[in-house]
């Protein structure tokens, strides 16, 4: 039974989970960590990731008038991995996070490349889901769950990333690098570190969704990944960066707001998983729309507000 006064900051759609493999058009292991985005004629449109039966990933565009239902499926995958021209996809590519940037015309979507070292950060534009302009790798391996910001930083693109380090009790925290043309990148600088401890978000954090631009500041939604005897548990946070300068940490909020609780998040190919890579947002209604991984297994979704998750953290930080 529920705690009738735990405040609950996402609301699960009763339908869920809303995508599965049953619904795909072609042979699927699972369905996850969807990149999401509204297209220019209203419609919700998810990047998902699509694990096939071999355990290489793909990524599949899904399209829904109301962003719930009736999902249009393209019947083939949409961005294949391309180990001929990009030797770091051998393995596949995973979790895309998708940003319309206004100054080029296009969205770019960030995802990771699995190499033959391990995971990197790669970047592809597109404007249509339908022809893609690979730039290829733009951080070495382990690095992962990375974010493009929409617009510049006096002059430079800002990407948010997590790199991970193989030294003896190092923590794997949130960066953020700067570049003047998307392809060169420097000046990284931890932008959030994980906790020690007995923290929810000890000892490895990572970006979940893009960044949400607000009067208030940049609004992120992160995972924490606590290791415990059963396995990893992975749950949500908030923080707020300056919209000036993202690697000013303005408010960060102690407790986990949303973890997997029904069965389809704590049932599945990866256990007791909530992973949002993408979301939707109604600035004139405020409404937020979480579409997230479930158990590694589906794709579920969960309704917020903005306001709502602002004003929590200035009581909760």
């Amino acid at each position: 039974m529920k705690n009738s006064k735990f405040r609950e900051l996402f609301r699960r759609y009763e339908g869920n989970p809303i995508l599965t493999a049953c619904d795909w058009p072609y042979p699927a292991n699972s369905v996850f960590n969807a990149g999401a985005t509204r297209l220019p004629n209203g419609e919700t449109l998810l990047l998902v990731r699509v694990e096939d039966r071999r355990g290489i990933s793909h990524l599949t565009a899904a399209r829904s008038h109301d962003g719930i239902t009736n999902w249009r499926i393209d019947p083939e995958p949409t961005l294949l991995p391309d180990p001929q021209n990009y030797p770091e996809e051998v393995w596949g590519i995973e979790d895309p996070r998708i940003t319309w940037v206004e100054e080029l015309g296009r969205y770019i979507i960030a995802y990771t490349s699995y190499s033959t070292s391990g995971p990197l950060v790669s970047l592809a534009l597109t404007r249509d889901f339908r022809e893609f302009e690979r730039l290829g790798a733009v951080m070495p391996p382990e690095d992962k769950d990375a974010a493009l910001f929409p617009r510049r930083f006096n002059g430079r693109w800002a990407l948010i990333h997590r790199p991970v380090s193989n030294f003896p009790n190092s923590k794997a925290n949130m960066w953020v690098s700067f570049s003047p043309d998307l392809k060169h990148w420097g000046d990284h600088t931890v932008m959030l570190e994980a906790r020690r401890g007995a923290w929810w978000d000890a000892n490895k954090i990572g970006l979940s969704p893009p960044p949400i631009e607000t009067p208030e500041g940049w609004l992120v939604i992160y995972h924490g990944v606590r290791t415990t005897p059963a396995g990893c548990l992975y749950r949500l946070g908030l923080a707020l960066f300056d919209l000036d300068d993202p690697r000013q940490v303005i408010r960060r909020g102690d407790e986990w707001i949303f973890g997997p609780d029904e069965p389809y998040e704590r049932m599945g190919d990866v256990g007791d998983v909530v992973f949002p890579c993408g979301f939707t947002h109604n600035p004139e209604t405020g409404e937020l729309r979480l579409y997230y991984g479930a158990a590694d297994t589906s794709i579920a979704l969960a309704i917020g507000n903005v306001q709502e998750l602002l004003d929590w953290l200035k009581e909760n930080s």
